[in-house]
């Protein structure tokens, strides 16, 4: 067979001339220095490889070589607490070999293969076992048992055991005799291609919310289990932070985190906070229960489109042992660029804003890989997926953002002016929405309480009242409104800055269970139907605002404890006590 050679060289895009050595998205060794590359395109003349690497230095005539396979991962213990580049390199152990950057083909295996695991097998010899079968667990860290599978391709019965103890990730423990009669040795890990969806058995309907804690999403636009959010806002709006407080509060068991393509210095603040935060649940580190994933916008462009699929495969391996996953994804605008530049290196038709025409397509897959299901050993999993976007200049009319709308449930906008007011989460609730409001209300109704829906309902009718007010006020000011509609501005800067807003670095306030939740909305809401009494009964707008207690019911949410929920009882005597002054 004849040595593939490279033709042409154009930044990521390497063509190789007049060979049939490939297939299609095979993972090819690219030049001496073996850089790791995709087959993206075949034809009768050309081979077209995208590579993951710099190709700097990289001349034609250099050798190409193929490997048989997909681009994949490595799946098995270790992949907890470890930082992992786009292609799955250990930045931390490539950091301590080779110092701060990453050298051209650094072939380091993503597992440390000398670490010893304790293992418990599940499975005896005689044992019918198939794909997905877990037939050993292992701590992996202090939070997370790692349930050991068998690999695809494997059904057949258990040749042999090895007794329970400590071995290393390439140790055979089991064999498996094939129905072929071909016995296979299993080891502690496995490969999967990262653009090929895990199988499950079955999706299962969306019924679960995601509870992170933070009362606009909680609330207002709940996100559920297996569900899917996109986060888009300009530069400053705070979607690195929001992230931020998802994965330390949500109540996913694993987060993966997953920089694509941000800056340098935002990443590095990134790793450096993750790794420094407590996991408030269990007091342990949260990087006991992460893996990120950082591909800083200096690295390869084409590294980019690997870092998402990368993040999504191991998110997928820890849901089939039965974990509820949350990726963050930040942002996939980026991601999106990487697509646009190699389109444009391939030469192929733009379409909006230079973005490729499979855009769209390349989106929904990726979002398509969230869900609840029963995993593929009738375990019960999920995968949340949150995405950050950047749009250019706030501009959500921009195709990265229109596009991923279409494939979310669930938008988060944030906005310039809230973020600017230091207004944390800067969700603009004019603009946000969540359609799994209907999938989640029956788990609401049992766990917290009929009134929360009819609530939420209430107070977004007020937001939505007070925002056609707002237009009224910028035009001829509020002195010329009657005082009904100057009572529901004023409830609505309650909601607004003693609902909405929340302080990430107040303890009482940067995690809020839904219990609070529902009890500071019907404090709220008590307060709007009073003062509507009063004015009813011809009292003046004036004299309410008087008393003070708007300002009181603002400040509840760092006055009570969330120890200590019965205090918001106390405020609707406050409450009665307050307006009774009202002459």
């Amino acid at each position: 067979m004849k040595q593939a050679t490279i033709f042409s060289i154009n930044g990521p895009v390497v063509k190789v001339k007049d060979v049939d050595n490939f297939s299609m998205l095979e993972m090819v060794y690219v030049g001496h220095k073996k850089l790791m590359g995709e087959v993206i395109s075949i034809t009768k003349q050309y081979t077209t490889i995208q590579v993951y690497e710099s190709t700097t230095g990289l001349k034609p005539g250099e050798p190409v070589f193929g490997s048989s396979n997909p681009v994949s991962v490595t799946l098995g213990p270790g992949l907890l607490k470890n930082i992992f580049d786009g292609i799955e390199r250990p930045l931390l152990l490539i950091s301590a070999q080779e110092g701060s950057f990453i050298s051209a083909g650094s072939d380091v295996p993503a597992l440390d293969e000398a670490k010893t695991w304790d293992l418990h097998f599940t499975v005896k010899k005689g044992d019918n076992v198939v794909f997905g079968d877990v037939f050993a667990t292992t701590q992996e860290t202090a939070l997370i048992e790692h349930r050991l599978m068998v690999p695809k391709g494997y059904d057949g019965v258990v040749e042999s055991v090895k007794n329970d103890g400590a071995y290393s990730i390439h140790d055979e423990v089991i064999t498996i005799r094939k129905k072929n009669g071909e016995v296979v040795p299993v080891t502690l890990v496995q490969k999967w291609p990262i653009k090929t969806a895990r199988p499950v058995t079955k999706r299962l309907p969306i019924s679960i919310p995601l509870i992170s804690g933070q009362r606009i999403i909680d609330t207002v636009f709940p996100i559920a289990k297996g569900g899917t959010a996109a986060v888009p806002g300009g530069f400053g709006t705070g979607k690195t932070m929001m992230q931020h407080q998802f994965a330390k509060w949500c109540d996913a068991d694993i987060i993966v985190y997953v920089g694509c393509g941000e800056r340098g210095n935002e990443m590095t603040q990134v790793l450096e906070e993750m790794t420094e935060l407590i996991d408030p649940k269990s007091n342990r580190p949260l990087m006991d229960r992460t893996v990120l994933i950082a591909n800083t916008s200096n690295m390869p462009v084409a590294a980019r489109e690997a870092s998402i699929y990368t993040g999504v495969t191991i998110a997928e391996y820890y849901r089939d042992m039965g974990y509820h996953v949350a990726i963050m994804a930040d942002s996939t605008s980026r991601w999106a660029e990487a697509l646009r530049e190699i389109s444009g290196r391939l030469e192929e038709m733009p379409a909006e804003e230079g973005f490729p025409a499979y855009l769209p397509s390349r989106i929904s897959q990726f979002y398509e890989r969230a869900g609840y299901m029963e995993t593929i050993n009738h375990r019960e999993g999920s995968v949340s997926i949150i995405g950050a976007v950047s749009p250019q200049g706030a501009d959500f009319s921009e195709p990265v953002t229109q596009n991923t709308k279409r494939f979310v449930r669930c938008f988060w906008a944030l906005d310039k002016q809230l973020a600017y007011a230091r207004h944390y989460a800067a969700i603009n609730w004019n603009l946000s929405y969540s359609e799994y409001i209907g999938d989640l209300s029956k788990w609401y109704n049992k766990n917290v309480g009929i009134r929360f829906l009819t609530n939420r309902q209430e107070i977004m009718a007020l937001l939505s009242e007070e925002n056609k007010l707002m237009e009224i006020v910028k035009l001829i000011g509020s002195d010329v409104l009657p005082d009904d509609q100057k009572l529901i501005i004023e409830i609505s800067k309650v909601i607004r800055v003693g609902f909405l807003q929340q302080n990430a670095f107040h303890k009482e306030d940067t995690y809020v269970p839904l219990e609070k939740q529902l009890k500071m909305m019907d404090v709220i809401l008590y307060l709007y139907k009073k003062a509507q009494l009063l004015l009813q009964d011809g009292k003046a707008f004036s004299l309410l605002t008087r008393t003070g207690i708007f300002e009181k019911v603002i400040k509840m949410k760092y006055d009570v404890p969330n120890d200590k929920l019965n205090l918001l009882d106390d405020y609707f005597t406050t409450i009665d006590e307050s307006l009774s002054q009202v002459k």
